[in-house]
């Protein structure tokens, strides 16, 4: 049953960017992006812990130290440009648990305003409010062939490789975000975002939407957000909100779409109590 699950996470993964050397300083390859971040293992437990006991104790008992032994295993002591999603299939496996249905909230270009509004699984719960996504929210990390430490210097960002420790963490725990959300499905844009609302490319458009399961969801529902005192880029009906309304509908999935949804417009507006954009809420 679960070999057959995460067979099942991996269809549409593409892994199709060309690697691209480092430089190399004293004998030592030299990336792009940022190093792993320090004290990395004492964080996550310590979000392990804090998300079993304290935010979210019905997902029941949990390993936390097993898990961040399989979250390791997935990379350390191997070339930083070929870790694979199927990589942290244990780690998945073992930090696995329950999205409650109508619950599910993906996003796009807002993850401070989404993690606000969640309030840490007491609204919604989004990827990052998860267990899987507390491992790496905010974090960095990755390893290097022929050892078995961490490289806290640098790490390669995607335009270096797809394949690398922290972009093939979260295609496989979106996708595995995506398969377990039922009920009414939330989704957050912002609509003053330079490119778009919805990136046609990108996790939401490329691992998480094609992996809902029809049979799951009842409806969905977009909201579009601008920022306060931003532009109106993007917003219902049209742009790429448009393109995100045709393709779910395609999908066969009856959808709402709501520019500045009131609820989280109230929110924005709490550091902002004297803007025009916010006299609707007064």
């Amino acid at each position: 049953m679960m070999k057959s699950f995460f067979l099942s996470l991996l269809v549409g993964l593409l892994f199709s960017k060309d690697y691209v050397k480092p430089t190399e300083i004293d004998g030592k390859k030299k990336w792009k992006g940022e190093g792993t971040t320090s004290n990395l293992e004492s964080i996550v437990i310590g979000r392990c812990y804090e998300y079993i006991r304290i935010v979210n104790p019905s997902v029941g008992e949990k390993n936390c130290t097993e898990i961040w032994e399989a979250f390791k295993k997935a990379f350390i002591n191997k070339d930083p440009c070929n870790i694979l999603p199927s990589d942290y299939e244990l780690f998945i496996n073992l930090s696995l648990h329950t999205i409650p249905p109508n619950k599910s909230l993906f996003w796009e270009n807002n993850h401070l305003l989404v993690t606000s509004y969640s309030d840490r699984t007491r609204r919604y719960m989004p990827l990052c409010d998860t267990l899987i996504g507390s491992f790496g929210d905010f974090l960095n990390w990755c390893g290097q062939a022929n050892d078995t430490g961490f490289n806290y210097d640098s790490c390669p960002n995607t335009e270096e490789c797809e394949n690398n420790a922290v972009e093939s963490f979260w295609k496989i725990a979106s996708i595995t975000y995506a398969k377990q959300s039922s009920g009414v499905i939330y989704i957050m844009l912002n609509g003053s975002a330079i490119g778009g609302a919805y990136p046609v490319k990108g996790f939401f458009a490329d691992y998480e939407v094609p992996n809902f399961q029809k049979d799951r969801i009842s409806r969905i529902e977009i909201w579009v957000m601008d920022d306060i005192g931003g532009p109106d880029l993007d917003s219902c009906g049209r742009g790429s909100v448009q393109i995100l309304e045709e393709r779910l509908k395609t999908m066969g999935y009856d959808i709402t779409c709501i520019d500045n949804y009131k609820s989280v417009l109230l929110l924005k507006c709490l550091d902002y109590l004297n803007h025009s954009d916010c006299s609707i809420v007064s």
